[in-house]
């Protein structure tokens, strides 16, 4: 079982997470190594909790994701649980759109793009700069 963690230093937002609803899965991407012969997949491969996978090596995503809450300092915490057969995950991708909540306004913010690292908004609500920075 692969437990996916993230450690995030958030600045006015919390409840951080990939957007995945049946309406609009999220595609986890990873880098892949065969567990048989340790080769590293030349392309990233990408999971949705709703693929159903029948092949010899197969990932299972096994509940939907839960939020990452804000903290300080940044602390580790579980986002997902896969359960990996035959394959292993050696870093993940973040790639797709996240969703994240304004910490005083409760502002919603949606289409986050993590993929680039750092992450910043405004918070018309709270009046300030709203931020994930991926520097830890």
């Amino acid at each position: 079982m692969l437990t996916l963690t993230l450690t995030a230093d958030l600045s006015g937002v919390t409840e951080l997470r990939p957007d995945d609803t049946d309406d609009n899965p999220f595609w986890y991407t990873f880098k892949v190594q065969c567990t048989s012969c340790r080769e590293t997949h030349p392309n990233n491969i990408s999971v949705s909790r709703f693929e159903q996978n029948e092949r010899e090596s197969t990932a299972t995503i096994m509940a939907a994701p839960i939020s990452y809450q804000q903290a300080s300092p940044p602390t580790r915490q579980k986002i997902i649980e896969i359960d990996c057969r035959g394959l292993e995950f050696t870093e993940f991708q973040p790639e797709g759109e996240w969703l994240a909540t304004g910490l005083e306004s409760g502002s919603k913010f949606t289409a986050v793009d993590l993929s680039e690292g750092d992450w910043f908004d405004y918070d018309e609500k709270a009046g300030e700069e709203v931020e994930y920075a991926d520097d830890i």
